[in-house]
């Protein structure tokens, strides 16, 4: 059941994704994958003879070498037929092993239940390429693909520290090859009526031959479905049919591992690393004294910037505003990253046994985060000041939203510092990071970017429409909004790049931009704005 599961998930995935845009195709894939991922994980094994139920492969799954003193014994990786977690024996925090409240499911026949975060995972997954069919956009369904490979990993593998989010990225290159044995073990053999094989292939036979006569009948019966039936039928060649089995093969291969993976669950929630040998209190406490020092310095100079203006600044230092933002913003990117590791190494070589210790850990750990905040803003108010000047672009909106994300990520490390616990930090850094995501994709950044550039326009009178010109069909509502022929010069790379989409290539933002770009034709031609840019343009 699981094999056919993949192989039609595989075959449907590799017919409907594009490939070469965003589209539906993107979804409808992974909706087919989290379709035969989810027979694998919930489906009912079939009793053997002997009355007892048949489990996924037998042997276990090897974990990667553990640090010195993680506890991975034999019973915390997986066994035939067991969900993830040791049969009964504690955990870290002294709760009975997953396995044991899953016993009553092994009893019955049945695969164990996704733990509810994987189940999170999974619809962050599919929300991140959904995606693909709402924006039109090519980078930022890249960022989502890319975002949406991490959370299908955990979805399928777990883990929920650190340790076992990398051993989860280990575990899923080698899967599909592992999967090979226990593919081959379950595939189909004869029976007492005839081979099993045979009568499959049959079946197919005649749903394909219902389907082409019933189907070419409808087509020749009305228009609007032989149009639909154009749109969904496969291009007929060799090099077509070469490409699709190669991709239904790479998809294939993918999905099967994935399916090892959920039918022979690894215990990744144990693994963390081994406690390091804490150092003596003045041995940390004077370096993170002083640089909360240099932290407040610098702090009393932004709040100059943050609350007396930037103007100030600028006269003070001689800079211009490109100087200004460009000139401390990366510096500032690069301090907020190394203050998060900094954190890191404090909370695993500080001692906290004492009272003091967890006094001091708070305090100057504490101070460290709120210190970092104003970084953080004054970072923020550097990026709002070069864009205010010389426009909005996608690396600084970006940037602004990385910006935030480190905002929200040193909030959460604050209030692992006060509660001195940061086991649930690990899992919020991924989700947080995939919120935002998701999140730029809700503000629809292309079009966010051309309404800011035309408001700008309206105010000074100059524009990059060159620039403009270069964004994706989703700016195309705010950037009709220019006078001609600003306007025809901004969207005429823009229409000429649209293509027409079929059903797997449906696109909503392509789609609003064809309507709006048919009721108003462009009125310029390539030749009446070769530079596309009449305006005064600025730097990237």
């Amino acid at each position: 059941m699981v094999l056919g599961a993949v192989a039609v998930a595989a075959g449907v995935a590799a017919f409907f994704v594009p490939f070469d845009r965003p589209g539906l195709g993107w979804l409808v894939a992974v909706l087919a994958a989290t379709a035969a991922l989810v027979t694998a994980a919930t489906g009912r094994r079939d009793p053997a003879p002997d009355g007892s139920t048949s489990g996924p492969p037998p042997g276990t799954m090897v974990l990667p070498e553990a640090t010195a003193g993680t506890d991975v014994s034999p019973e915390t990786t997986a066994r035939p037929g067991a969900a993830a977690g040791s049969a009964g024996r504690p955990d870290a925090t002294g709760a009975p092993g997953r396995a044991a409240d899953q016993a009553p499911d092994r009893a019955e026949g049945r695969a164990p239940r996704l733990a509810p975060d994987r189940l999170v995972w999974a619809a962050a997954t599919i929300a991140l390429v959904s995606v693909g069919y709402v924006r039109a956009a090519g980078w930022l369904f890249v960022l989502c693909l890319l975002a949406a490979v991490v959370t299908g990993v955990l979805a399928v593998v777990g883990g929920r520290t650190p340790l076992g989010m990398l051993t989860a990225a280990w575990l899923t290159p080698a899967a599909p090859f592992r999967a090979l044995p226990w593919a081959g073990r379950g595939l189909p053999r004869s029976g007492p009526g005839g081979s099993t094989v045979g009568r499959g292939l049959a079946t197919v036979a005649a749903s394909v031959a219902l389907l082409l006569v019933f189907g070419l009948l409808f087509s020749s019966a009305d228009a609007v479905f032989a149009d639909l039936v154009t749109g969904l039928l496969p291009e007929v060649s060799v090099g077509a049919t070469i490409g699709w089995l190669f991709r239904c093969a790479l998809i294939g291969g993918g999905l099967l591992g994935a399916a090892y993976l959920l039918a022979a669950p690894a215990d990744l929630d144990g693994l963390r690393v081994a406690p390091a040998q804490p150092v003596r209190r003045l041995e940390w406490v004077v370096p993170l004294a002083l640089l909360d020092a240099l932290f407040a310095a610098f702090v009393l100079v932004q709040l100059t910037v943050l609350f007396g203006g930037s103007a100030h600044v600028l006269r003070t230092a001689g800079l211009s505003y490109a100087q200004y933002g460009r000139g401390g913003f990366w510096q500032l990117l690069a301090v907020a990253a190394l203050t998060l590791l900094v954190i890191a190494g404090a909370t695993r070589w500080a001692p906290r046994t004492t009272r003091a210790d967890r006094l001091l850990f708070r305090l100057l750990l504490g101070t460290l985060t709120a210190l970092s905040l104003v970084v953080v803003v004054s970072a923020l108010h550097r990026m709002q000041v070069y864009a205010d000047a010389y426009g909005a672009t996608r690396l600084r909106l970006a940037v602004a939203a990385v910006e935030l994300w480190l905002g929200v990520l040193f909030l959460l490390v604050g209030v692992a510092v006060v509660r001195l616990r940061a086991n649930w930090l690990p899992p919020l850094v991924v989700g947080t990071a995939v919120l935002a995501l998701l999140g730029l994709a809700a503000v629809n950044p292309d079009r966010l970017i051309a309404e800011r550039n035309v408001d700008r326009y309206r105010l000074t009178g100059m524009i990059d429409v060159q620039y403009a010109s270069r964004l994706s069909a989703d700016a195309v509502p705010a950037l009709d909004r220019l006078p001609e022929p600003l306007r025809s010069c901004a969207l005429w790379n823009i229409a000429l790049d649209l293509p027409v989409d079929q059903v797997r290539t449906a696109n909503l933002g392509r789609a609003a931009a064809r309507d709006l770009l048919d009721l108003s034709p462009l009125g310029a031609t390539a030749l009446s704005c070769p530079t596309l840019s009449p305006q005064v343009r600025w730097g990237p």
